[in-house]
């Protein structure tokens, strides 16, 4: 009995082991994707996550060869401040910057007052991000970080955001269908990672639910209280060299990214001519 009871532990710890092993292996191709897959929907379920939210966001998703291609030609960053200004920001978005704080004055204040950050830093953030909501994308988010976590180039790094997004699910916030965004997996009118959406995203419309892909009190409270969480300093300028330019960084590390925030704020800030 006693050799029974032994070769069965010998048995469940090789296969543990061996599901433990595939969830920690990755590959440059399609080829073992299937398989890591299941390893991983066997180890969310041994750390808690409900069958139903593991069937729901993964069921049936496949490697997805095209997020793999943009990972590996991001160029946009390595052009120049010039240059990459240029291609993302117009006075037609400035203008509907301009436009959109008028509109929702109320909000803004409502935001200032709880989290002071101007709102010409978030209004930056929207507008560069989505175009203020127009195109938070249309790739899928759990197809896209599954991709990612399997592929060996970032593996830990997107297996976090991977969890992050079954939370996201299980929590109740997004179902996984409408979970569409960048190809790289953010999500929303200001392109937050799943890891960001479960540390700083809020219910700013009091609808009970965090929606940041299409409520848009929501979006814009959680990207204040992303930037308040890292320090900005109410009442201080934004540009080089100050703390609050630092926090920008937070936001995307990118040189590039940062200035055009920075430099498009100022601009929200002038009044049109």
């Amino acid at each position: 009995m006693r050799k029974i009871v032994g070769l069965c532990l010998m048995a469940l710890l090789f296969m543990t082991g061996a599901s433990h092993a595939a969830v920690n292996s990755c590959g440059n191709n399609s080829s073992g994707f299937n398989q890591w897959l299941e390893a991983y929907k066997k180890q969310a379920r041994a750390e808690g996550f409900s069958p139903r939210t593991i069937e729901m966001a993964l069921g049936g998703v496949t490697y997805h060869s095209r997020v793999i291609s943009y990972d590996r030609n991001q160029k946009s960053f390595k052009m120049s401040f010039d240059d990459f200004y240029k291609l993302r920001v117009n006075n037609a978005l400035i203008n509907k910057g301009r436009k959109l704080m008028r509109e929702n004055a109320a909000l803004f204040d409502r935001i200032e007052e709880r989290f002071g950050v101007p709102r010409e830093i978030v209004v930056a953030i929207w507008g560069l991000e989505t175009g203020y909501g127009r195109n938070i994308g249309n790739m899928s988010t759990m197809r896209s970080l599954a991709t990612l976590a399997y592929d060996c180039r970032r593996a830990d790094f997107f297996r976090n955001e991977l969890r992050s997004a079954l939370l996201i699910v299980e929590k109740g916030d997004l179902d996984p269908i409408r979970m569409k965004g960048a190809w790289a997996g953010e999500l929303g009118q200001t392109q937050f990672l799943a890891s960001s959406y479960i540390k700083f995203a809020l219910d700013f419309d009091g609808d009970g639910k965090r929606d940041l892909l299409y409520s848009v009190p929501d979006a814009l409270g959680s990207t204040a209280h992303y930037l308040q969480a890292y320090g900005w300093r109410f009442g201080e300028p934004w540009g080089p060299g100050t703390p609050n330019h630092e926090v920008i960084r937070a936001w995307n590390k990118a040189g590039v990214y940062v200035k055009t925030i920075q430099v498009m704020a100022e601009k929200l800030t002038a009044p049109s001519n």
